[in-house]
């Protein structure tokens, strides 16, 4: 008998950390203690540590058995850690031969098979990073943990086997044992499926240029108008037009896919950018993130590099919208709980959709609205005015007329403006990359007054709106943005007045309000 180490990874928010786990075997009365602030999941491990090994043919020790999880001052939660804390038991009764710079990262059954566990591929890439790239996992999770470049990944079904291939008796194992296939389709995330097709929008010339300027800056947008304008099926078809994630992005929203085990278990990067709907019923936890002990990520981090949609903004609670401004500034999220702080990142792309009023026949032709001049201030004021400061494109969405209705499926689809989208992406990171910015929606106003900085007479419209007071100096910056982003879709080397002018029109909703 001695002391038995192993290593697992304690995940807060994305980051990841090593920890050591310590087995001892005493010589006093039976019991199993685990120190090192287990949550109440990890403290129910005792139970179903001593069963599997039990049913895996290699019983633990009937002494006191105390497991140590460093660092002591970490909290440490959930089912990984089952396995880390079996092997460095099995290792102090020596049952089993070094495990020495092994990560071990899975959940047992009282039957002795390992189990998935979500989070796995952020699990893998701390230990990678922190010098520890042999990792061992559940089969379910061994193509996701395979992800990870550097990563030398072990899948094992059952304990017994696990045991036999790190030295344990195969006599005494229960290695006959071969537990039927699982169904891991609930477990992780998947590949998203194909975006809709731009073509099935009938009319909306204004709207699908907006779009088209919104996908290739990566501009905010609020869509306002009556119901049935379609302004819903815009916003679904903007991720249609975005390009596929670069290697790290693509890594970084699988990784967050992967914490919050929304589907089936990744076996490829998630290579499209995500699109986030939740119902105007969510809590601030639910948006934003939280809950009860360390906190987790909420739509908008699963929004990250792609679009986070609400439909009927007005509805949402104003404190939850209001929430939003601090990442769409910063890019990220960071969320203060008792038991600790998790930050995640949240750079995406957000669509409002609001109606004129809250029967939304304000603005339809021949329809009479039935609300007050008072209820119309009311709605539209739970979108404050610093939030909407920060939308780039503000556009008013009117109904369909009959001739564009009948000609469905005549305009442009999305391949072909997601081809424009994607020439207008190159053209800005080659100017931006020296900057190490990547999009126009990025640019802060130092530069577009410093190295950007464009020609007073190219400029002049907006100094006369900045000056009127129509505009804020957010929102000039934000119009400078939305011009060098039209410029690039024309493919020119810089903004023209022209370009100004429809950027302050793509603005007109905030022009009328500011």
């Amino acid at each position: 008998m001695g002391l038995g180490r192993t290593y697992s990874v304690a995940l807060v928010g994305l980051n990841g950390y090593i920890v050591e786990v310590e087995a001892d075997i005493g010589q006093t009365l039976p019991a199993f203690i685990i120190l090192g602030l287990p949550d109440a999941s990890l403290n129910e491990a005792k139970e179903r540590i001593r069963s599997a090994a039990q049913n895996s043919g290699i019983p633990l020790s009937r002494r006191k058995i105390t497991a140590n999880l460093i660092p002591a001052s970490l909290p440490k939660r959930g089912s990984g850690f089952d396995l880390a804390i079996t092997m460095a038991v099995l290792r102090a009764a020596n049952d089993i031969k070094s495990t020495e710079r092994t990560v071990f990262i899975a959940e047992l059954g009282l039957d002795g098979r390992l189990r998935p566990v979500r989070g796995i591929l952020p699990a893998v890439m701390a230990s990678v990073q922190a010098g520890y790239p042999d990792v061992v996992v559940a089969q379910a999770n061994e193509a996701e943990a395979g992800l990870v470049p550097g990563a030398r990944v072990r899948g094992y079904r059952t304990l017994a086997r696990l045991a036999c291939d790190f030295g344990a008796d195969p006599q005494e194992l229960a290695l006959d044992f071969e537990p039927d296939d699982e169904d891991t389709s609930g477990d992780g995330p998947c590949v998203a499926e194909p975006a809709p097709d731009m073509c099935d929008v009938a009319g909306q010339a204004d709207a699908r240029k907006a779009l088209e300027v919104a996908a290739a800056g990566a501009h905010h947008l609020l869509l306002s108008g009556p119901p049935g304008a379609g302004k819903t099926m815009l916003a679904e078809r903007l991720p249609g037009l975005l390009p596929d994630l670069a290697d790290g992005e693509a890594m970084e929203v699988t990784a967050i896919h992967s914490l919050c085990a929304l589907s089936s278990a990744a076996v490829q990067l998630l290579r499209r950018p995500p699109f986030e709907n939740p119902h105007h019923t969510a809590t601030a936890a639910a948006i934003i993130g939280g809950g009860s002990g360390l906190p987790r990520p909420g739509a908008a981090s699963r929004a990250h590099r792609g679009v986070l949609f609400l439909d009927e903004a007005p509805e949402y609670e104003r404190r939850v919208l209001d929430a939003l401004r601090q990442p769409l500034e910063s890019g990220e999220l960071v969320i203060h709980r008792s038991a600790g702080t998790a930050a995640y990142p949240a750079r995406f792309q957000l669509v409002l959709a609001a109606n004129p009023c809250p029967c939304g026949k304000a603005s339809g032709k021949g329809l009479d609205c039935t609300c007050t001049p008072m209820m119309r201030r009311r709605y539209l004021a739970r979108m404050s005015g610093p939030l909407l400061d920060r939308v780039d494109i503000q556009l008013q969405v009117e109904r369909v007329s009959l001739a564009d209705f009948g000609q469905t499926g005549a305009e442009e689809d999305t391949a072909t403006v997601a081809a424009r989208v994607r020439a207008a992406r190159i053209r800005q990171l080659e100017r931006l990359r020296p900057l190490g910015l990547e999009t126009n929606s990025q640019v802060p106003g130092r530069v577009l007054r410093g190295a950007l900085r464009l020609a007073s007479p190219t400029t002049r419209i907006l100094d006369r709106s900045l000056e009127r007071g129509v505009l804020t100096a957010r929102g000039y910056d934000r119009v400078l943005r939305l011009a060098w982003t039209l410029a690039d879709l024309a493919c020119r080397d810089a903004p023209d007045d022209n370009d100004i002018g429809q950027a302050l029109g793509l603005r007109q909703a905030a022009s009328a309000t500011a």
